[in-house]
């Protein structure tokens, strides 16, 4: 993993560039950043940069012998660490590796979701157990095989819990040329004694932009639907990809349509859009959808407080709210992102979905009556 494959995050790789520069690689760093900012790659690219035996000016080689390696997961010095969900209590990380690089390989913006299903464990109960802990300190007490520095990096270290104890004292005094990385996501679930001993490295969420020329670039998709779903994700790049396999409609059209119809209270339109569009969507699609509409309400509420600087969207979706916000308060506006998200609640828990979104089609024609309306707004929508 190079810097180069990483999107977008350039100030962090300049920084993190600069501290291997300076020789000032701090023993213990804790990447926090959110799921699908590239925090996980980020900490891999910057282990295979420390490694590299041929560094560039502003990146790994990519060809020497230890980045030939990294780049299979298969080097003697990098050890990984991650939640799991453990059949025996002596299980450890390594005992789930190769199902690790397979998942990692495949997705290095992966999430706990994308890790369970790889390991096809249903609701188990993921943790970093004692067992891990030890092997840990076992494999961190060895020299270096290859490389100057023996790199530890440790996903979700929220998920170590009280077991954290136990690897206070490596952390805090490692062998010479260890390194810790630590790759979190919250940093309010982790032991205020693993934070104290680490150097944090805030990692933010990616740039809308970022997200849209990476669809376009790498992925072929088209520049509208690409603004579409660097919008829906919110700067995880994860659910962009999620969202990639999943939608099949054009979700700005359809809540359009479906808002017309129940703004204009249509029966007939109503009852055709749940049945032959909403309720055949397939669940993820449909918490797609939701999740759609919960954002643009959102960013209704920020047009109506008037905060336009905060507000940052595709033409279509700026024009829609632009019309939309004229015939709503906050009040309304909140009210119609409160049933969206009861909706993804009750989809999320197999609700059958023709009765769920007719339903809430009812209750967002109560919202949107025309009796509570401004005077002459009603043809903003038709």
């Amino acid at each position: 993993m190079q810097f180069k494959d990483i999107v977008g995050q350039e100030s962090v790789k300049k920084h993190l560039i600069q501290t291997v520069k300076d020789d000032r690689i701090s023993h213990a760093q804790l990447f926090l950043g959110p799921e699908g900012s590239g925090s996980l790659a980020m900490a891999l690219a910057y282990a295979q940069f420390i490694s590299c035996e041929n560094k560039l000016e502003n990146d790994s080689c990519n060809e020497c012998s230890s980045c030939r390696k990294y780049n299979k997961l298969v080097h003697p010095d990098l050890h990984f660490s991650y939640p799991f969900f453990a059949k025996h209590k002596e299980d450890t990380a390594l005992t789930f590796i190769e199902e690790w690089r397979k998942a990692f390989l495949e997705n290095p913006y992966l999430g706990l979701d994308e890790w369970r299903e790889q390991l096809n464990v249903d609701n188990k109960q993921a943790n970093i157990n004692i067992a891990e802990a030890h092997s840990i300190i076992k494999k961190l007490s060895l020299k270096s095989f290859e490389s100057e520095y023996k790199v530890l990096i440790m996903w979700l270290p929220e998920y170590l819990e009280k077991y954290g104890n136990a690897l206070l004292k490596i952390i805090e005094e490692p062998a010479q040329k260890t390194l810790f990385i630590l790759v979190a996501q919250n940093q309010e679930q982790i032991l205020n004694t693993i934070i104290s001993r680490t150097q944090i490295i805030k990692i933010p969420k990616l740039n809308k932009s970022d997200i849209e020329d990476y669809l376009i670039n790498s992925k072929g998709v088209d520049a509208n639907k690409a603004a579409q779903l660097a919008y829906l994700s919110n700067g995880n790049l994860q659910m962009a990809l999620q969202l990639l396999v999943h939608q099949e409609n054009d979700f700005h059209e359809l809540i359009l349509s479906w808002l017309r119809a129940c703004w204009k209270n249509d029966g007939l339109n109503i009852v055709a859009c749940t049945e032959t569009e909403l309720s055949k969507m397939g669940r993820e699609n449909q918490k797609n959808f939701l999740r759609y509409g919960i954002n643009l309400m959102r960013e209704c509420m920020l047009f109506i407080a008037e905060a336009p600087g905060l507000i940052h969207l595709p033409d279509k979706e700026l024009e829609f709210i632009s019309k939309f916000s004229q015939i709503l308060n906050l009040a309304k506006a909140e009210a119609i992102a409160d049933e969206l998200e009861k909706a993804h609640y009750h989809i999320e828990r197999n609700a059958n979905p023709k009765i769920l979104f007719l339903d809430v089609s009812l209750n967002l024609v109560k919202i949107l009556k025309f009796n509570s309306l401004p005077k002459g707004t009603q043809h903003i929508l038709l």
